[in-house]
């Protein structure tokens, strides 16, 4: 069988036609921002929480260039592609050196990527770094369902009326210190009806201290003119990172448990348009006290004409642990500048920003213990200002 693939696919090749087309697109958010002390703006997250509400509330300049370039069509109208991503990184208040203690430049992604091949049933292969089935929560900026690595992986190879992918990986990202092998398998696009489709995953990381993790999720489309997300995932040892590479050194007596429902919705007249979401996390430990991790926060711009609306959003974080509760407001008022559209997704978008925060007095304990050096030290709340320019393309 392996040889009969390696001559279809050598044969392929030979009789393939090279081509030079170049696609590039990219992302890039710029701004700068201090804090009502006069210091440089501090973002406002709780700790321990695995994200925070975006707008108004981002310390970095950062940008993401990425490449694709067509190698070969092949005789079965197949593609063979070389794609790769650059990833620019560096705090607010430092040189724009991009690298060192001010940020980081990296080759975020390389991979090839074979598309259309046949002998998948129109599926496609690719191997390398990637970011792959990155599922996220934009107004937050959580990827909550993720099976991007470097490694290798078959991507929909379709059948009547689902389809399978599978991934080999060893990192996550650039960031995990030790290779671990990571099993991802997804069945996605089953239609229950005309608005919902649902998606399962089964990750399972292959360890000394083995673990595995499953998500379900469901989209809903044309619902309040934009569409509803609910997923649950669960995951025991090295899965309780619930899709991600998890803590090795945990056993199986160790679970995580995360439901999240997201809406994007418009009003019937474009006036109104935003994004909602709700999160709920346990991790249920056998060596140390539980916790459980609820976030909500919702996002509403008032369109006031083609190329200005007023953008608002507010966040509110809360972590239970043994007996203790912390937890942190975000609150954010952004007049906005459109050029090509005033809808949640459109860019670029030019914001003027005024960010307050508060947080209990369990929280400003843990954030005086772990930030001494901070503008809001031994204080309860605090606020930001600034301007920011994101752009998408």
């Amino acid at each position: 069988m392996k040889k009969t693939l390696w001559m279809y696919s050598a044969a392929l090749l030979m009789s393939s036609q090279i081509v030079s087309a170049v696609e590039v697109n990219g992302y890039f958010r710029t701004g700068m921002g201090g804090t009502d002390h006069g210091d440089m703006q501090e973002c406002f997250k709780l700790t321990g929480a695995l994200s925070k509400y975006r707008l108004g509330n981002e310390c970095e300049q950062y940008g993401e260039v990425f490449a694709s370039q067509e190698l070969a069509e092949l005789s079965d109208h197949s593609k063979i592609k070389i794609n790769g991503m650059v990833q620019f990184y560096n705090d607010y208040g430092k040189s724009l050196k991009f690298s060192g203690d001010n940020g980081y430049t990296r080759m975020n992604q390389i991979y090839l990527d074979w598309t259309n091949v046949s002998f998948l049933n129109g599926g496609n292969f690719w191997a390398g770094r990637r970011y792959y089935n990155r599922n996220d929560i934009n107004m937050s900026d959580f990827f909550y369902w993720n099976q991007s690595g470097t490694g290798f992986g078959i991507d929909h190879y379709k059948l009547d009326k689902f389809a399978l992918s599978y991934v080999f990986s060893r990192k996550d990202d650039l960031f995990q210190d030790k290779y671990v092998n990571r099993h991802d398998f997804t069945v996605s696009d089953i239609k229950l009806n005309d608005k919902n489709e649902l998606n399962f995953g089964l990750s399972y990381i292959d360890h000394e201290n083995d673990g595995w993790a499953f998500t379900i999720q469901n989209i809903t489309s044309n619902i309040l003119n934009g569409k509803n997300t609910i997923a649950f995932q669960y995951g025991e040892g090295a899965g309780t990172g619930l899709s991600y590479t998890g803590n090795v050194s945990l056993d199986r007596d160790n679970t995580s448990f995360r439901m999240l429902d997201v809406v994007d919705w418009q009003s019937p007249n474009k006036v109104l348009n935003g994004q909602a979401q709700v999160l709920y996390q346990i991790n249920d430990y056998s060596q140390q006290e539980d916790t459980k991790w609820l976030s909500i926060g919702s996002r509403t711009s008032y369109v006031l004409d083609d190329h200005f609306k007023l953008t608002g959003e507010i966040g509110y974080d809360q972590i239970k642990q043994g007996n203790e509760t912390r937890d942190l407001t975000k609150i954010t008022i952004a007049p906005t500048f459109t050029l090509k559209g005033t809808g949640y997704y459109d860019r670029p978008e030019l914001r003027l920003y005024y960010t307050y925060a508060f947080w209990n007095e369990a929280e400003q304990k843990m954030r005086d213990l772990t930030n001494p050096d901070s503008s809001f030290y031994s204080t309860s709340n605090g606020s930001n200002f600034g301007i920011q320019l994101e752009h998408s393309w």
